[in-house]
């Protein structure tokens, strides 16, 4: 039997679901899909395409997952017709995964806490972060909305096989640094468009001992730097996270030693601080330290890329015992139903309101300048969301800062930008709970 080119993960991956034994950057795979998602914006437009196109049945019912949550809850009359459009369609097509408002949540947390996404699987969603499922070892990428409803029909799709860059971490993480920091770098050295249509692959000593929210963040933020995707080789870490969550069978791959990346980065942790992007693009990162006084009018921590449950907590260990500025706006959005409960029962919420915080039911909100803490002319906001473009969550004149829940919360406290370091002296190692 002839032996199989050394194949990335994401070669071997497309190549699985293609049916093929191997594949090369820059061929067309017609491969099968495992799970296909959408939301309340994105998804009208799939299922009135699906109508159209004369589609009956969606390929299987408990494959399309449709979750509201960027106008969920409801915030007026055009956002609430959008939901019932998923409502309809989930109701008449008898879909198993249809997440409505009090066992919802953000698309992006809510899959793989449910174990809908697994390793090694295809996924796509009419969603730009839907590349966040890169971080339990599949692959997964946005679409459009018409590729979505030729998904719901036919459980296929067309790609070409992309390229593959590497980024290599090694060294010791300091104080306070997280996936976040380490992916708000990643994109100020290669810019906004350094891995156009690319699969960038995290690896390296770091990376194995970086807990699963962080790889969901890293991987949630590939599209940031134009990225096909971004992707982790499923390892411990990976399979301790998907024990208790998985109920189908699921394949990992590996990337083989001898792989052909398109390019490949070495970063020394240990070098990384804490990060923040200043307006108006991702990739203008600088370390905390160096950003200079800037004052802040509201401080967002939650989204699709850091509002999962460690998140919550680390902010919680800064902001125990304090209050945050006069004047200052704290909003804490909590990504999923069960995170919000969990974070209330291990006291969390206490301690946020204790602070003068806001706490949110699970929604996209403001990270879209939805609702739930839309800018006016001039604000200033630090948000641990995956975006700043001018006017993204507000008026054209205001400013979106990215950053971590570490320096987020640390940053409500002083009222404007800082390290945690000047908040609180003793760094977080991640619990149970907030001791």
């Amino acid at each position: 039997m002839a032996k199989t080119h050394p194949m990335t993960i994401t070669e071997k991956i497309l190549a699985s679901h293609a049916g093929e034994k191997e594949v090369f950057p820059g061929d067309l795979v017609d491969a099968r899909i495992d799970l296909a998602l959408g939301n309340d914006i994105t998804a009208p437009l799939a299922i009135q395409a699906f109508e159209e196109m004369g589609a009956k049945k969606v390929f299987q019912r408990d494959r399309v997952v449709l979750v509201p949550d960027h106008f969920a809850p409801a915030k007026d009359i055009l956002s609430a017709e959008q939901c019932k459009v998923l409502r309809n369609f989930a109701k008449a097509h008898r879909l198993t995964n249809y997440f409505e408002i009090g066992e919802a949540g953000i698309e992006h947390a809510i899959l793989p806490e449910k174990g809908l996404v697994l390793p090694g699987d295809v996924v796509i969603g009419a969603d730009s972060h839907t590349c966040t499922y890169g971080g339990l070892g599949a692959f997964s990428t946005g679409v459009g909305s018409t590729d979505l409803a030729a998904v719901m029909a036919t459980g296929r799709l067309w790609f070409k096989v992309p390229e593959s860059i590497k980024f290599i971490f090694y060294g010791k993480l300091n104080p306070w640094v997280s996936g976040k920091d380490l992916i708000l770098f990643t994109i100020g050295q290669i810019g906004v468009d350094g891995a156009l249509y690319q699969a960038m692959e995290f690896t390296g000593e770091t990376i194995r001992k970086l807990p699963m929210e962080g790889r969901f963040t890293m991987a949630n933020m590939a599209i940031e730097a134009g990225g096909k995707s971004g992707i982790f080789d499923p390892d411990q870490i990976t399979l301790h996270y998907i024990k208790k969550r998985a109920t189908r069978p699921y394949k990992l791959y590996h990337s083989n030693a001898d792989a052909k990346y398109r390019e490949v980065y070495e970063y020394d942790a240990s070098k990384i601080n804490p990060q923040v992007s200043l307006p108006h693009i991702p990739s203008n990162a600088k370390d905390v330290r160096e950003v200079g006084k800037i004052e802040i009018d509201q401080v967002v921590i939650g989204s699709c890329t850091n509002g999962r449950l460690e998140d919550l907590r680390v902010a919680a260990a800064i902001l125990k015992g304090k209050k945050i500025a006069p004047s200052l706006r704290l909003i804490v959005i909590p990504a999923t139903q069960e995170i919000y409960r969990q974070a209330l029962k291990e006291g969390l919420f206490e301690i946020f309101l204790s602070a003068g915080a806001v706490i949110s039911p699970p929604t996209c909100g403001p990270c879209l300048g939805g609702y739930m803490g839309v800018l006016a002319e001039g604000e200033r906001s630090l948000a641990t969301t995956n975006r700043n473009f001018r006017g993204r969550m507000g008026h054209a004149q205001s400013e979106v800062y990215l950053a971590s829940p570490a320096v987020a919360a640390a940053s409500a406290v002083k009222g404007r930008i800082c390290h945690p370091e000047e908040v609180i002296k003793k760094g977080f190692k991640g619990s149970r709970g907030v001791k």
